[in-house]
C-alpha cells in the first residue's frame, strides 16, 4: 500500500457574462493576482456546489447536515425510533445528548454550525433511546468520532467547544480566478408593468447588475490516505467518494444570478494527478496573465500544460495522469468524464 496518495485536480472553465459568486455590494468577486485584476469564485461558493451535487447523486444516509438546528434533527430521528415519546420529551433527549458532548446549545439551537453525519444522526438516536437516564459522555464522542459521512470527511468539521470532535478535512478547494485580466461591465435593465395603458409611458422597475466573463482556473485535491482514515478503512468506500468528488468538481457550478445569465458552461479541460508526495497547485501559470488571442481558452490550455510539465524541477514524477480535452502529449487522454473516472478508481484501488 502506498502511504500517501494526493489526487489533484486541474479544470480550465469557460464562463460567459455572470455574477456567480457576489460579495457584499453585490458585484462579482475579484482578486488581484499577477498585478491585475482577476474574476474570482470562492472556495466556500464552489462547496457549496458540490454538496448540493452530493445530495442529488448519493444516499442521504451517507452524507451530514451542517446546521444549528441539531437537537431538532435528532429528536425528529429519535422519534422515529420509538414514536411513543412525545416531541417534548426528543427534544429535551436531544439537546442533553449533544451537551454531554460539550456542544453547547441555546434554546435548542447550537451556538454555531455543526456538520453532522447522517449514520452518527442515527446512531446517536438509537443510543439516546437505549440509554435514556444513562448518557455517558464518552459514548457519544465516540459515535461522533467514528462512522463520518462522506462531506464531513471530505470537507471537515470544527467545534470550538469541543476540539476532541474536530474533523481534519481530507480534501482542498482553492479559490478559482481568471487566466487573464477582467474588467467590470454593468447591464443597465428595466422592467414593463404588463397592466400600464399604451399611452402611459416608463418601466415598473429599472436598476443595473454588474458582470463579468472570464476562463477560469479551478483547483483541489484530496488526501486519499486522509480519506481512507476518516471513512474507516473501508477501499470500495473511499474510491466511491473520490469518483463522486471527481465528478461534483467538474459537472457542479455556484447558482449565484443563474437566471439571469444561464451561464450552464462545463469545463474545457480536466487533468487528474495523482502523486505521492505532495499536492500541486498549478495557478504559477497564469501569474502573467494570458493576452487574448481569438479567445483566452488555447492559450489557457497551453500555459498549464507547461506548468504541469515544470513540476518535475522540484517535486517526485506523479504516478498517473489522466486528461480530458485538448490536451494532448500529457498523461492519458480519454474519451469523457466517465471514462477517466473508471481509470482513476482502478489506480486507487492498486495503489490501497
Amino acid at each position: 500500500m502506498q502511504n500517501n496518495i494526493y489526487v489533484d485536480l486541474h479544470v480550465l472553465q469557460t464562463v460567459p457574462p455572470s455574477n456567480i459568486n457576489r460579495d457584499d455590494t453585490g458585484s462579482p468577486k475579484t482578486a488581484r493576482y499577477g498585478g491585475v485584476t482577476r474574476a474570482r469564485v470562492s472556495s466556500q461558493s464552489w462547496k457549496k456546489a458540490m454538496r448540493e451535487y452530493f445530495k442529488e447523486h448519493e444516499d442521504k444516509e451517507n452524507l451530514g447536515i451542517r446546521t444549528k438546528k441539531i437537537v431538532h434533527s435528532l429528536a425528529k430521528a429519535i422519534i422515529e425510533k420509538e414514536p411513543s415519546m412525545d416531541e417534548s420529551s426528543a427534544l429535551k433527549l436531544a439537546e442533553e445528548i449533544f451537551n454531554k458532548a460539550k456542544i453547547s446549545t441555546k434554546d435548542q439551537e447550537a451556538k454555531a454550525l455543526f456538520f453532522l453525519g447522517g449514520k452518527q444522526r442515527q446512531m446517536l438516536a438509537s443510543y439516546g433511546v437505549e440509554h435514556l437516564g444513562d448518557l455517558q459522555a464518552k459514548e457519544i464522542k465516540s459515535i461522533l468520532n467514528a462512522n463520518q459521512s462522506i462531506d464531513v470527511a471530505l470537507f471537515g468539521r470544527m467545534v470550538a467547544d469541543a476540539p476532541e470532535l474536530n474533523v481534519d478535512a481530507s480534501s482542498q478547494v482553492a479559490h478559482a480566478i481568471s487566466t487573464h485580466e477582467i474588467a467590470a461591465e454593468f447591464d443597465f435593465f428595466t422592467a414593463v408593468d404588463d397592466l400600464t395603458p399604451d399611452d402611459q409611458a416608463g418601466a415598473g422597475m429599472l436598476g443595473t447588475v454588474e458582470y463579468n466573463s472570464s476562463t477560469l482556473y479551478r483547483y483541489a485535491n484530496v488526501a486519499v490516505h486522509e480519506l481512507r482514515v476518516q471513512l474507516g478503512d473501508d477501499k470500495d468506500a473511499v474510491i466511491e467518494a473520490l469518483k463522486l468528488f471527481v465528478k461534483s468538481f467538474v459537472q457542479s457550478l455556484p447558482s449565484g444570478k443563474i437566471n439571469t445569465f444561464a451561464n450552464q458552461t462545463l469545463p474545457d479541460a480536466l487533468i487528474v494527478s495523482i502523486r505521492s508526495d505532495r499536492p500541486v497547485n498549478l495557478v504559477n501559470a497564469f501569474e502573467n496573465p494570458v493576452k487574448s488571442q481569438g479567445g483566452y481558452v488555447t492559450g489557457s490550455i497551453s500555459r498549464l500544460k507547461t506548468e504541469f510539465e515544470k513540476i518535475d524541477r522540484f517535486a517526485e514524477e506523479s504516478i498517473a495522469t489522466f486528461t480530458v480535452g485538448d490536451i494532448e502529449g500529457l498523461g492519458e487522454g480519454k474519451k469523457n468524464l466517465n471514462e477517466l473516472l473508471e481509470k482513476v478508481g482502478e489506480t486507487i484501488d492498486r495503489l490501497l
